[in-house]
Order: structure tokens, then C-alpha cells, then sequence
């Protein structure tokens, strides 16, 4: 298979929500909560709802930046490329990077929708989460149909919501959910209580996905503020692997066989010794621990029929296919976060892939995607020669991707001699956008 006759689907993006998106999704009745967006006045904006102020994290909207600027704080539109949060700019950018198809994730509500679960009227926090709900699935997916996977954010802290929210997505259309990887951490029971069996089983009704993105419960711990924030980074995806051991002992996957866990921006080269421990602690502790798979069933099998996982880029990973499973494998591109190689998700995904059989290309770079997700991008847009690389980045020969300076605020102060960023400089510029937001 050459290059440009792949077909990429991305199982992990972002979106900065933009001002407008309450617009058309709050009903007359409800306007009066509805968030507002603001801007101080040395030019910094941010999203203002229920009396709480949100800002970006500079990470979060990288794409199309100097690399110098990768970790910068944007603290306005206009600092970020227009991809990141205006739909038909963001069309134009998954052209311009073959991907045909993606699936968003919040940035200002938390990557789970938890935000929500802060706010102190929890009547208005529902009408917001549903009315995101709307917009998310209705604007941003609605407005190119086939190009963006909706997904949708619950109440996962009141079960009876999140089982009637999932219902009402359902009937839009929608097949993916966004939960905490850890919802203990946040107050609710663990995943092993009998409490969550009603949003077992409402997933599995209506084929759901459930979406699990690193840091949305357990997040990868700074070493220590003198540490160049190089190790967090190199960390971060790693550090789900306690949530999903955790997932992969969930009973409820063998009450409901269809289930399905989608690990987002976790990497898959740690998968193989992941599972590989997972069976031996099995075989080896399981008589006094009474874990129990069923007859002949080890842990391995389960992840194969349950999960799936993503990479941006891991080499390590796709020379050990066999050991994950070619069926658990998709492509993610982190658009517009720091870890994305867009523009290039064709050329760098193409030298992980080019030594696998055709067959086991597509399933990696889009089948698995689209068939665990329900969502046949290919026959909405009229069949696979208008969803290739080739066919895409034609429609997009306009579009620049020359890397361009933005500005924002970086680490390390201006003019400072050149040294190793670290957790500790990015603590500061964090709690200092908090301290005026305050």
C-alpha cells in the first residue's frame, strides 16, 4: 500500500470550544445561565459559567506553532490556529493531514465533562452538559456529516442522568461516551460497585464506547518540580495503566459481552507487558485472590474482546502487532495538542505501518476505528476513493501549514537564558492564569 492510499481515522482529537457554541443549544427559557465569554483587559479570554472561570492550557491548542512555542500559554483565539476550535478550519486541517474521520474531546469542560460535577446548582450543571451534548453532536459533528465521531459527556456522578443522558444521545445518533478512568478519585464508588450495573447495561443496549482518555481520573504525578517536564510528558500516557488493569478486572465485561473500553491517548507499546503480567498474576495468585475469567479464559482474552487502544507514534508497538492484537489497534493524531505531528500524520504513521500486510493497515489506521465506533465514514462520503490521503490533501492544496509564531505566554520569562523547562516553571505559569482568573 503506498502512502497516499491510506485511509486514517483518529480515535483521539481535541476541541477548544468557541464562543458561539451556547448559541442555538440553550433553550429561551434557560438563557440566563448561559456561560459567557469574556475578555480582560490586557487581551486574555476565557469562558465564564455558573460564576466559575475557565482557562486554556497552552499544551492544549499547540497545532501549527513554532515548536519554540509548543508549551506557551494561549490566552487568546488568535493565538491559536483557527482548527482548534472553528469547525470548518478544523475540516480543512484534517484534510490538509489525511485524517478522514476523528473523534473530539473536551478541553475547557475537563476531558470527561466533570467540570460539570463542581458546580454547586447541579439543576443548571445538567442543562449545560446536555446543551454541550447538543452542540458537540448537532454543530460540530452535524455540520460535516461523516468527518467527526460524535461523542458524548455524562453526569457519570448521578447514575440516573447518566443513564437517561446516554439514552437521549443514543437517539441522535451517538455511540461514544467520555468517562473518568477512575471515577473513585472523584467521589463516586469504584467501577467494581453494583452501583454503575445500570450504566453497564444502557451502554451495551445502545452499543456504546466507552471512551477512557489518560487524566481524566488518574493522572501521571510530576517526580518533582525541579524535573524537566520532559519526564511528566514522557509519563503521562503511561500512567492509565493502573486504570486499565483496573478496567480489565471489570466483571461487568463478561455480564455484557458487547461492551466497549477505548483507551485514548495511552500509546500501545506498554499493552504486551500489560497483559503478559496480567495473565501470569492470573495463573500464579488466583487461589487465594479467586479472580475468575471462566474456563480457559485468561485476561488477555478479555482485553482482546473489549479494548481498544491508540498511538500517535510507537514503533516498539507495531513491531509486536501479535502481541496486542491487530484487531485492539487505532491511529490517534492529538490534534491541536503538543504531541501531534500534524501536518505530517501520513508520512510519520506511514513508516510505523508500511512493513504490515494491506489487510492489517486498514485495520489499524481506520477499520478497527469505524467498526468499533459504529461509524461507517466511508459510505456517508461516497466510498474510499474520496476518503484516502491522496484524495483529502487534494481538496486542501489552499490550506498553509507552515509552522507560524502565535506568541502566548512560555515558561521560562523573556530574554531568560536558555535551560530545561521544568514541572516547577509550568506549575508557576499555571497558577498564575488561576490567580487571575480568580
Amino acid at each position: 500500500m503506498e502512502m497516499s492510499d491510506m485511509v486514517i481515522v483518529s480515535v483521539d482529537d481535541h476541541i477548544i470550544e468557541p464562543p458561539t457554541m451556547w448559541d442555538r443549544h440553550l433553550p429561551a427559557k434557560y438563557r440566563s445561565i448561559k456561560p459567557q465569554w469574556k475578555e480582560r483587559a490586557d487581551g486574555s479570554q476565557y469562558w465564564v459559567m455558573e460564576g466559575r472561570i475557565l482557562q486554556n492550557f497552552g499544551l492544549c491548542a499547540a497545532a501549527g506553532r513554532v515548536r519554540e512555542e509548543l508549551g506557551s500559554e494561549s490566552e487568546r483565539l488568535d493565538q491559536m490556529r483557527a482548527g482548534c476550535w472553528d469547525i470548518k478550519a478544523r475540516i480543512e486541517d484534517m484534510n490538509a493531514n489525511g485524517i478522514v474521520a476523528s473523534v473530539n474531546f473536551p478541553t475547557y469542560v475537563d476531558l470527561d465533562g466533570s467540570f460539570f460535577q463542581s458546580l454547586p446548582n447541579q439543576e443548571n450543571a445538567l442543562i449545560l452538559l446536555r446543551a454541550y451534548n447538543d452542540w458537540h453532536i448537532d454543530e460540530w459533528c452535524g455540520s460535516y456529516p461523516g468527518r467527526n465521531i460524535p461523542m458524548a459527556i455524562i453526569p457519570f456522578w448521578n447514575i440516573g442522568a447518566a443513564v437517561e443522558e446516554i439514552k437521549r444521545v443514543a437517539a441522535k445518533g451517538c455511540r461514544a461516551i467520555s468517562m473518568c478512568d477512575n471515577p473513585s478519585l472523584k467521589g463516586c464508588p469504584s467501577i467494581h460497585n453494583a452501583h454503575w450495573e445500570p450504566l453497564w447495561r444502557v451502554c451495551a443496549e445502545y452499543e456504546i464506547v466507552i471512551n477512557l482518555h489518560i487524566a481524566s481520573g488518574a493522572r501521571a504525578p510530576h517526580a518533582s518540580m525541579e524535573s524537566p517536564i520532559d519526564c511528566w510528558i514522557i509519563s503521562m500516557p503511561m500512567a492509565i495503566a493502573n486504570s486499565a488493569a483496573d478496567w480489565l478486572f471489570l466483571s461487568a465485561l463478561d455480564r455484557y459481552p458487547n461492551l466497549k473500553i477505548s483507551l485514548a491517548e495511552a500509546g500501545i507499546g506498554w499493552i504486551p507487558a500489560l497483559i503478559e503480567r496480567a495473565d501470569f498474576v492470573y495463573g500464579h495468585h488466583r487461589a487465594w485472590t479467586h479472580a475468575n475469567f471462566g474456563a480457559g479464559r485468561l485476561p488477555s482474552d478479555r482485553f482482546r474482546e473489549h479494548f481498544l487502544t491508540c498511538f500517535i507514534e510507537d514503533h516498539f508497538g507495531l513491531r509486536n502487532v501479535d502481541a496486542i492484537g491487530e484487531k485492539n489497534i487505532a491511529y490517534e493524531c492529538d490534534y491541536p495538542h503538543s504531541d501531534s505531528v500534524w501536518p505530517h500524520t501520513p508520512e510519520r504513521l506511514y513508516e510505523g505501518v508500511k512493513h504490515l500486510p494491506d489487510a492489517t493497515i486498514d485495520r489499524i489506521t481506520h477499520a478497527n476505528a469505524l467498526e468499533v465506533f459504529k461509524f461507517d465514514a466511508i459510505g456517508m462520503l461516497g466510498g474510499r476513493k474520496h476518503c484516502t490521503v491522496g484524495a483529502l490533501r487534494a481538496q486542501a492544496k489552499h490550506v498553509s501549514t507552515t509552522p507560524v509564531s502565535f506568541g502566548g505566554v512560555h515558561p521560562l520569562p523573556p530574554g531568560a537564558t536558555p535551560r530545561p523547562v521544568t514541572s516547577g516553571d509550568v506549575a508557576k505559569v499555571v497558577e498564575a492564569l488561576n490567580r487571575s482568573a480568580a
